[in-house]
């Protein structure tokens, strides 16, 4: 059997985004897992919509992507993003590259994380992915100290007295083996952010901050460490994008962008709200899938919702530059 044509014929692509490709403009993919697992109704129809209503405003076509009845939709209509937003809690899954197989031979809502997006845009022939944060290499996952985003060695509470669990997102092997470009505000601050770095360099995935040398904190302006490249800007970022997919290396590539200002955690705040919600899942014995968004969900109580806000803004502003980067890289391949 042949697996691209098999996952191929499982998609089902939206007629606007159809036509897209077929004329060769910008389009972004969007991950559909902060809607159905990331926020809580109504934000997470406002954001989705919002991300969709900032891929325009760049010139750009969205297509936001989820698993429905075994078929891997590409673009959602309004209703789609509606009805995925207000599904009864518990029943959306999760699809990843380990779980695809299973979201497909299931009825219902699947939601695609940022591998499982991967898959479907690379296997429709988009280019540009945009997410909130990317996954990566847990705390805890490889034993011994624990960096967190916002610099500094640690001692996690949540795993000191426990082995090491390889809790490592698939997010980081699919960006190792599918090219494209995903556009985000940096590991998720929760993760133990130098380890992701080091892991995506071992996979040959270059990680890129667009207007700073600091890597993108999530919530935060900066992570406390340095990005391994950094641009002045999303037109910098396109060139290095275009060059990057065009050597045939078969890897991704990151492209991390900080949340607007205005709406930015204060590190402090940040990494004390971090640090005591992985310490509480530790205690409540959460692990595997349901740590992110418990730990998010615990974070946006420490904060008082301060980092939803935060979240929010992050993701739309994700989306913007996603597609001024998708606008660049067909306005090239054009003049190419």
């Amino acid at each position: 059997m042949d697996g691209p044509r098999a996952l191929a014929d499982r998609l089902s692509v939206a007629g606007e985004v159809a036509e897209a490709l077929a004329a060769h403009q910008p389009i972004v993919a969007l991950e559909s897992t902060l809607i159905s697992h990331g926020l809580p109704f109504p934000q997470n129809l406002e954001v989705a919509r919002a991300s969709e209503a900032a891929v325009r405003a760049s010139g750009a076509v969205p297509a936001t992507v989820a698993i429905r009845d075994g078929r891997l939709l590409v673009g959602l209509d309004a209703a789609g993003l509606q009805s995925l937003a207000t599904a009864p809690a518990g029943s959306v899954r999760k699809a990843a590259r380990p779980s695809l197989a299973s979201a497909f031979t299931e009825r219902g809502w699947a939601a695609t994380t940022v591998s499982a997006t991967m898959i479907a845009a690379h296997a429709a022939g988009i280019h540009v992915l945009a997410t909130g944060g990317i996954g990566g290499v847990h705390r805890g996952a490889l034993g011994g100290v624990h960096r967190g985003a916002l610099g500094g060695a640690r001692s996690a509470p949540a795993a000191a007295n426990s082995p090491p669990s390889f809790d490592i997102s698939s997010d980081l092997e699919e960006l190792a083996r599918t090219p494209m470009a995903v556009v985000c505000a940096g590991p998720k601050a929760i993760l133990d952010v130098p380890a992701t770095l080091e892991y995506l360099e071992t996979r040959g995935v270059p990680v890129v901050a667009v207007g700073q040398v600091a890597l993108p904190g999530f919530f935060a302006r900066s992570a406390g460490v340095p990005a391994p490249w950094s641009v002045p800007d999303v037109s910098a970022a396109a060139d290095l994008v275009a060059t990057h997919l065009s050597l045939g290396l078969q890897s991704g590539i990151v492209i991390c962008v900080p949340v607007p200002a205005e709406y930015a955690l204060p590190d402090p705040m940040a990494q004390d709200a971090v640090d005591q919600a992985i310490g509480a899942a530790g205690q409540a014995g959460i692990s595997g899938p349901a740590l992110t968004p418990w730990l998010l969900a615990r974070i946006a109580t420490l904060t008082e919702g301060a980092s939803v806000r935060a979240n929010t803004a992050l993701i739309v502003n994700d989306a913007r530059c996603a597609g001024e980067l998708a606008v660049r890289l067909a306005s090239a391949a054009t003049l190419g």
